[in-house]
């Protein structure tokens, strides 16, 4: 899988996810927007924060989900809150949720282990399932499925029931699996 994004400088990440995580292209483009939200935001790597609300924001399956509007406002005003500063203070700290031994980078630059295991994990289970590429479902149950990232933490203090959260994405994953 090619893991670039067109209108930043190239430059591979040392915890990109690797060849195993089969992304679809809105997939691709849900990670890419994440990688550009950190840059705007300041960060020096994308957290499984940035990929929550680059995934909240552009994927429908996803939103439907969560229970409702409100529920989707609460978490995308954490997101908000955070891409400008305020609320939940991660900007500059390295994300490790201490599920995934991270690697030292020079610089300190590219992708969370958490961030990078999440589009890994999707891309593998997605594969187990027989299918090509993972989407946004996908991303999501493999974020929940790390109880100390931050997205999780994002979702948790927003008010989202996490198992909840999970339970209803996994009967849509298996949903999608039954021919119709």
């Amino acid at each position: 899988m090619q893991f670039r994004t067109r209108d930043l400088p190239e430059q591979a990440p040392p915890n990109r996810p690797g060849e195993g995580a089969a992304l679809s292209p809105a997939m691709t483009a849900v990670a890419s927007g994440a990688r550009r939200r950190a840059l705007r935001d300041g960060d020096r790597h994308v957290d499984t924060a940035h990929l929550l609300h680059s995934l909240v924001e552009s994927d429908i399956a996803v939103r439907e989900v969560f229970d409702g509007a409100p529920q989707l406002a609460r978490v995308l005003g954490y997101l908000v809150q955070r891409s400008i500063g305020y609320g939940l203070r991660w900007q500059g700290a390295r994300e490790d949720s201490g599920a995934v031994p991270v690697v030292p980078e020079p610089g300190g630059e590219g992708w969370s282990p958490p961030a990078a295991a999440a589009l890994e994990r999707a891309g593998r289970d997605a594969a187990r399932r027989g299918r090509a590429h993972a989407d946004g479902l996908d991303l999501l149950a493999a974020l929940l499925a790390d109880p100390r990232c931050r997205a999780v933490e994002v979702l948790e203090r927003a008010g989202v029931g996490v198992t909840r959260l999970a339970a209803r994405t996994q009967e849509r994953l298996v949903a999608g699996e039954q021919p119709w």
